[in-house]
């Protein structure tokens, strides 16, 4: 027998949540209002959701809700109360990002199934033993991975009991989802906040080649590889698109439902020409499969259906183009106006309740509660009384009973011809009663009272006198630890097969050297960076990646959350405190001043923040020099990663320059224009940071530095410990910075 193939839809209002469940969906993914990362997406009303729920079950669809962005403190206390709502409807999971939101689920909201979102951009098997800890039932894989790393990962979260999901459709964020910034630095809308104002897909000066959209992907899909990711034990694929229309909905998952069920009659079919007659940038399955090339790019970001009608008919040129646009306009009208028609015929309402309420004095009252679908009566459990006031009528009725509105019942009427005049009985009673109808209303499900959390204290009389830490990653830096008392971090790269015996040899030379680990570790590079992590003698790591944190967790060695990690909120601290020997964390620059000074440390917990930093805007698998300097590598493999390096910069229309390089053993970068300096945060938010870190890693930008380093650092040194000429000098000798993250937070 076949196991589930779970078919996951994007669902961006409700017309398109009806599209994907008549054309197939297993299940749809859709936000509501508040928290989630399409706020450019329509979204969905709460009083919406129960209607949404019971078509959803009727037509076996589940529902899972996002709540996948970071929550900042000042949030919480509407978070809690909108988890309250959520908790009394029977959705089917929740979709997070945020590590606080892990801890709240997981402890206070327990029947919620947890899913880790595609932000969390989970690449490593010590990743998902990480989720797993945090409760997470399933896990949204990066869509970097190729079939063979799939495959392993799927094992492994099976050995975990956690299911895997991919991507198969849809758009590719060129920078691993989760650690883009760019949209964030740009104008202050996050990414992890889902307003990413997609700055990316702008377009550029041209670039040496003469390429004006060098940072777009052409769009994902897996259409051809359904049967091999089937054979790599992943259990639900999913199609991007929630701010997508009905007809592209509707198109592309009865397309995918179709050769699902073609997969299993070993039928897969070869035609998928009906996927470009809706948005597209054109197709690649390049990661899927490891053959990450220049083909990946598109020069135009821009709908393609035109385009590929053109050219399967007379050719691509201008008349023809026009005629193709305007056939596919018309197309697109007539299917949507035929999808209309049939989820036009898809209620949401409310299901209307008729109450018919009988009493006599004596005697028990009887309510008899009728739907289309059932029927059942509730007695009272004493006797009505005579009463010359408070007399049961139609308004203290309905007061008691108007709770079943705010279920997916209404109550369309309520009958009192056979209840007596002057009768009596308690408020209390009534309300009892109409507890049980909405019990049964609701299938025989509990009701869940509201959580309340306490209010999380700050510690009191906390004298924190704080040290500099240098961040580095040239070993002709290395002096800087015989030179000076601060603490030294040394960047590893993000590829470290090749080079376990040279970074072990590093760190047992260096016994001072603190080593700091890169966000992205895929495959033997995880494996390599976990052998290093096994055959050094460190005192503690600060880790980016949370594989890297949980097996640091279990060979006892101390380790702090990196800034890469986004972390905002004093729950988040908590989630990292239930590992025995995470012993800090960073808080994340996306924050502002305000935003972090709501936040709570734990005992006996330390917090870090970076002052003085190149501001990495993303990191790519792929490699941005295709399309700006003509870079001849045929693909990215362990050649690329360890020889090849460059640099170049590119400009969008709106003259934000951004630096772009390419350094030995890392993945592509892009860097914003100016540093993050920010001197301010040390007299404004005193007693709360144990440490403040300067990178003085050889990153080019704008900025410039008019000291040397073993200079600089003495200067910041001073800083920290209240000098104030120091702080003058540093803001006279480091020019070209910005602190626009702290001003405006997220």
């Amino acid at each position: 027998m076949n196991r589930k193939f779970e078919l996951l839809a994007p669902g961006g209002d409700i017309d398109a949540i009806k599209a994907a469940i008549v054309s197939g969906a297993d299940a749809v993914y859709c936000g509501l209002n508040k928290f989630n990362a399409r706020n450019r997406a329509e979204n969905i009303d709460f009083e919406d959701l129960k209607g949404i729920l019971r078509l959803a079950h009727k037509n076996d669809c589940e529902i899972f809700i996002t709540l996948n962005i970071i929550i900042v403190e000042s949030e919480i206390t509407d978070l809690i109360r909108f988890l309250n709502k959520l908790i009394n409807t029977n959705i089917d999971g929740l979709i997070i990002q945020d590590f606080g939101l892990f801890y709240i689920i997981s402890n206070y909201f327990k029947t919620f199934k947890i899913h880790a979102s595609t932000q969390l951009t989970t690449h490593n098997e010590g990743q998902i033993k990480f989720l797993s800890k945090l409760n997470a039932k399933r896990v949204n894989l990066s869509r970097e991975l190729n079939l063979k790393e799939i495959f392993h990962l799927s094992l492994v979260a099976h050995k975990h009991n956690i299911l895997s999901e991919v991507f198969v459709h849809g758009s590719y964020c060129i920078s691993f989802s989760g650690n883009c910034y760019m949209s964030s630095v740009q104008s202050g809308n996050s990414g992890n906040r889902g307003r990413c104002s997609q700055p990316c897909r702008d377009k550029y000066f041209p670039t040496p080649i003469n390429k004006e959209f060098p940072l777009n992907l052409k769009d994902n899909s897996a259409f051809f590889d359904l049967k091999e990711l089937y054979d790599a034990g992943v259990d639900a694929i999913k199609i991007e698109g929630r701010i997508k229309k009905i007809n592209y909905v509707f198109t592309v998952v009865e397309a995918y439902r179709k050769q699902i069920q073609n997969m299993f009659k070993a039928q897969l079919s070869n035609d998928n020409s009906v996927l470009y007659k809706v948005f597209n940038r054109d197709f690649t399955n390049s990661f899927l499969k490891g053959k990450i090339n220049k083909n990946m790019f598109i020069d135009n970001p821009r709908n393609h259906s035109a385009i590929y009608l053109a050219k399967s008919k007379e050719g691509l040129y201008e008349e023809n183009l026009e005629i193709a646009k305007k056939e596919v306009f018309e197309e697109s009208e007539k299917k949507t106006t035929h999808i209309k028609s049939i989820i036009d015929k898809l209620s949401i309402d409310k299901i209307p309740v008729k109450l018919y309420v009988f009493g006599k004095l004596g005697e028990l009252l009887r309510i008899s509660v009728k739907t289309s679908d059932i029927s059942f009566e509730e007695l009272s459990e004493v006797n009505l009384m005579k009463t010359d006031r408070n007399r049961l009528n139609y308004t203290s009725l309905f007061q008691r009973l108007k709770t079943i509105n705010e279920t997916e019942f209404f109550i369309e009427n309520l009958n009192l011809e056979n209840l007596q005049d002057d009768l009596f009985i308690s408020f209390k009673e009534l309300t009892a009663i109409a507890k049980r109808i909405i019990y049964i209303l609701k299938g025989s499900k509990e009701s869940f009272a509201p959580i309340k959390l306490h209010a999380l204290k700050r510690l009191k009389n906390e004298l924190i006198k704080p040290y500099l830490s240098v961040l580095i990653s040239n070993k002709k830096d290395l002096n800087l630890c015989k030179e000076s008392s601060v603490n030294i971090y040394f960047q590893l790269p993000n590829s470290l097969k090749n080079n376990i015996n040279e970074f072990v040899e590093l760190f047992k030379k260096n016994k001072n050297l603190i080593p700091w680990f890169p966000t992205v570790l895929i495959g033997e590079d995880y494996d390599a960076a976990l052998s290093i992590l096994m055959q050094i003698s460190v005192n503690k790591i600060v880790t980016n990646n949370s594989g890297i944190a949980y097996e640091a967790d279990k060979l006892e060695i101390y380790w702090i959350a990196g800034p890469f990690l986004n972390i905002v909120n004093s729950y988040s601290l908590l989630t990292l405190k239930q590992f025995s020997f995470c012993k800090g964390s960073f808080i994340s620059n996306e924050i502002s001043k305000f935003q972090i000074k709501g936040i709570k440390k734990p005992k006996d917990f330390s917090l870090y923040y970076s002052i003085y930093h190149p501001i990495e805007l993303m990191t790519s698998r792929q490699n941005f020099f295709y399309q700006i300097t003509g870079c001849e590598t045929n693909k990215i493999d362990d050649d690329f990663m360890h020889s090849y390096k460059n640099s170049e910069t590119i400009t969008n229309l709106k003259k934000n320059t951004f630096f772009v390089e390419k350094s030995v053993g890392n993945y592509s970068r892009i860097y914003n224009e100016h540093n993050f300096l920010n001197t301010d945060i040390v007299s404004d938010i005193p007693n709360t940071f144990s440490s403040f870190f300067v990178d003085l890693r050889d990153i080019s930008t704008k900025t410039k530095v008019a000291l040397n380093k073993p200079e600089l650092i003495i200067l910041f040194e001073k800083h920290i410990n209240a000098n104030i000429n120091a702080t003058n000098k540093l803001n006279e000798i480091i020019s070209y910075t910005t602190d626009i993250q702290y001003r405006k937070g997220i």
